[in-house]
């Protein structure tokens, strides 16, 4: 059973109707579900495990690393719990849960946990080194993270448990987050750990040392990319907001103003940057995108307003911040498949496990409850009395679409008006051949917020004449003697948003693991992709594709270049998953194009509808069926094109595959010029294939977009 907030405003919050009040109750909703699993007041934060392969502590891990999995999975459940309780304690100094008093329960935990010899103590690091046999002098341990989650509950509940601590108490826990402070960490977004670590001891009185502090700060500055937003690792994603955006501020507010002016006006200025852009990282209902690792962790995407409402100079519209901030929360805590046993998934709706990563645990997800944090804001803070906003979405006019395009990070997003959806496009990847799990994070080549990525589909090929159910409208259904012959594609050379490739010759199959950035020019995104790249390869010898794509009103018209070196080889490219709760399949054509168009049903019921047409460059258009690879839906289907390139130079084959995906929710069908929007395609080769020079597309609205390749070589960013 889904959240369901008592008190609602929807004149203070005409867009959700959620209040302070209605915040408070989603924080005791998601505490009950994690109380109602503590047997005793003793009892560690440890939940019940539905998935048990991927998840640690891991049950075929050798050595001594059980037991320091073990430690990791009681503090991670103290510490990302507490984000939740902290601000409710706060509120609420004597909210009992489940028969528990929060302030108690949480107060003998923490102590316990960093009281050594004690048998919930989750050991300090050199303690964890000894466990560990010192494999890794320079080894950093999962606790780091959770004392910075335990620093900030502290701070936020701090006049009830903290204040309450005796000095030798408060001894106890300084001394156990001086260890990981000052030791090793990991050199990406980890390193925000050490430093509130340090903050928060500093501002308590205890000694530091601020030339570690220093090289922490300066490193994470590095990161930075631009646009609000910084490098984790190689990949850009939401830690860039929910870690770097979020802790910076905190940082500031705790140590930077005071100690290091310098770093802290930076930060706040990349905060400041961020918020020029990101609220219209999210859709019309305030939905998060599920894109990027660490997905389980869902509307943490939204606590970077909060961070930037600690700022001295913050520069968010509290009242947008509010408005997606509550519309994130609700885009989860609203559904039936949140939770298993009270506990939030390890999924993005329901148990998905295909996003789960082997650094989590049941207790992970609590990650998300960092965004109840923006309850420390006193009820008469501009956050909670401000009317909703709607900011892009109020002003776009119908059919209208926003485009942003962000070239430090190679982000590129679109508003679009007709269907309330938000549509990124990324760039600057790259994962090893064959990391499937990266790819689908990270190199979809668009994450839509209406339609989570789907896995490599497992299921049916089925011929569409078969499929196809209901023809409604005046379009001309193709002649079914085109498509008598089985497939010759099978499972596991499709995938959603996705080109495949198949060499034909030496019966491969590769995904695309590079793509390079090649920004907006005259309202087309230039993007390359490499497949099996490698550094020890010349590019000559990796097949690759020109990617240029631009955005319609409901959709993505992809106009994308065959780049070349040894065929023959097939492509599949797949639209979005769709969930298959019993779904109408139709398929028209209008000259030469075809189209695809699926009608059907969420998990939660709400009507949705997708079409898929191919344009040249493509043979035809197929379905797969598929089970346990949709996050929304146990099934789904997923629309392909599919296309053969034989003569190994040239021949007069088409070099420019054109296509469109386009989405929506609601009963009303797709318009004709919506399912087929383009009145002409012209080449500048006299052949008509697109082996050279621009390609122009004239739409039936009168619009115009010149693709050209020509220059993407010398601009091209990793």
């Amino acid at each position: 059973m889904g959240f369901k907030p008592k008190h609602m405003d929807f004149t203070l919050s005409p867009y959700t109707g959620l209040t302070r009040e209605s915040w408070i109750e989603a924080g005791e909703y998601m505490l009950g579900g994690i109380f109602r699993h503590i047997k005793s007041f003793d009892d560690p934060v440890v939940m019940p495990r539905q998935e048990t392969k991927i998840t640690y502590p891991h049950l075929n891990a050798a050595g001594e690393s059980p037991l320091a999995e073990r430690k990791a999975e009681m503090f991670e459940g103290l510490t990302r719990s507490f984000f939740i309780a902290a601000p409710l304690i706060s509120i609420k100094p004597e909210l009992t849960i489940c028969g528990y008093k929060l302030k108690d329960y949480y107060k003998n935990q923490i102590l316990r946990s960093c009281t050594p010899g004690d048998t919930h103590c989750v050991g300090n690091y050199e303690e964890l080194q000894e466990i560990t046999g010192h494999s890794d002098p320079f080894r950093a341990f999962q606790q780091t993270v959770e004392t910075c989650a335990l620093v900030i509950g502290l701070w936020a509940s701090r006049d009830v448990i903290w204040k309450n601590f005796t000095k030798e108490e408060k001894d106890v826990v300084a001394a156990f987050l001086s260890s990981f402070a000052h030791a090793n960490t990991v050199p990406q977004n980890w390193r925000m750990f050490n430093m509130l670590d340090l903050a928060f001891l500093h501002m308590e009185g205890y000694p530091i040392d601020q030339e570690i502090m220093l090289d922490h700060a300066q490193a994470i500055l590095d990161y930075y990319v631009g646009d609000g937003w910084y490098r984790d690792g190689q990949s850009f994603d939401y830690y860039s907001c929910w870690a770097f955006n979020f802790y910076a501020p905190l940082w500031n507010l705790w140590y930077g103003y005071e100690n290091e002016p310098f770093l802290a006006k930076k930060f706040e200025e990349y905060s400041n940057c961020l918020m020029k852009t990101y609220p219209d990282f999210f859709d019309a209902d305030g939905f998060t995108n599920m894109w990027g690792r660490s997905c389980i962790y869902r509307f943490a995407s939204t606590s970077p307003f909060d961070g930037n409402l600690m700022l001295q100079n913050s520069s968010v519209d509290a009242g947008l911040a509010r408005r997606i901030a509550s519309g994130s929360l609700m885009q989860f805590l609203s559904r039936d498949d949140f939770s298993w046993e009270g506990i939030p998934t390890m999924g993005f709706y329901g148990q998905f496990s295909p996003l789960v990563q082997g650094y989590s645990c049941a207790e992970s997800p609590f990650w998300m409850g960092k965004v109840f944090l923006c309850l420390h804001l006193p009820e008469n803070h501009p956050f909670w009395t401000e009317t909703e906003k709607s900011g892009t979405w109020e002003k776009l006019g119908e059919n209208e679409i926003k485009e942003t395009a962000l070239n430090g990070p190679a982000l590129c997003f679109t508003n679009h008006k007709a269907n309330g959806e938000t549509i990124l496009r990324t760039g600057k990847i790259v994962k090893n051949v064959g990391d499937k799990h990266g790819l689908w994070n990270y190199a979809k080549l668009c994450f839509n917020t209406k339609y989570p990525w789907e896995a490599t589909p497992q299921g049916e090929i089925v011929p569409l004449e078969e499929a196809v159910k209901q023809i409604g409208r005046e379009f001309v259904k193709r002649a079914d003697a085109d498509n008598k012959a089985k497939s010759e594609v099978t499972a596991g050379e499709i995938e959603s948003q996705q080109y495949v490739l198949k060499d034909l010759t030496y019966n491969t199959v590769s995904i695309a693991n590079a793509t390079f950035w090649g920004g907006v020019r005259n309202g087309v995104l230039y993007r390359r992709q490499y497949f099996d790249y490698r550094l020890n390869t010349e590019t000559h010898w990796i097949q690759g594709l020109f990617l240029a794509d631009f955005p319609v009103s409901y959709g993505i018209v992809r106009v994308d270049k065959m780049k070349l070196f040894r065929r023959p080889v097939r492509f599949t490219l797949g639209a979005y998953g769709f969930p298959d709760n019993g779904t109408i399949v139709e398929e028209y054509h209008e000259g030469a194009a075809r189209a695809v168009v699926l009608r059907g049903k969420d998990a939660m019921g709400k009507p949705r509808q997708l079409a898929m047409t191919i344009y040249d460059g493509w043979d035809d258009l197929e379905i797969i069926y598929s089970s346990d690879t949709n996050p929304d839906s146990k099934d789904s289907i997923v629309v392909y094109a599919k296309a053969e390139k034989k003569k190994q130079y040239g021949g007069g084959e088409p070099y420019v595959m054109i296509s469109q995906v386009i989405t929506k929710e609601g009963e009303v069908p797709f318009t004709g010029e919506e399912i087929f929007p383009i009145q002409s395609i012209s080449y500048a080769d006299k052949a008509g294939c697109g082996v050279y020079g621009p390609v122009r597309i004239l739409l039936k609205n009168g619009e115009e977009r010149i693709v050209d390749y020509e220059g993407m070589e010398g601009n091209l960013k990793l």
